[in-house]
């Protein structure tokens, strides 16, 4: 149909065809792991949750500052 619409049945056979050879059997469920670790951490980026990490950093900075003032 369209020249930049999404791929057909036929062309997802050869798409996945092709990713069978170039990776081969034993490597597939490796590159689909780190792609679905990929695409969860895009979408809790997308959504925002990494901001727990941004706390755990606010706490160490805070822990670092009363170090600092206590000995001093």
């Amino acid at each position: 149909m369209g020249a930049f619409g999404m791929p057909g049945g036929w062309e997802v056979i050869a798409i996945l065809a092709v990713v069978l050879l170039l990776f081969g059997p034993s490597q597939l469920p490796k590159l689909a792991k780190t792609f679905g670790k990929s695409a969860k951490a895009l979408k809790d980026g997308m959504e925002g949750k990494l901001a727990d990490d941004d706390e755990d950093v606010k706490e160490s900075v805070k822990a670092e500052k009363s170090d600092k003032d206590d000995s001093a």
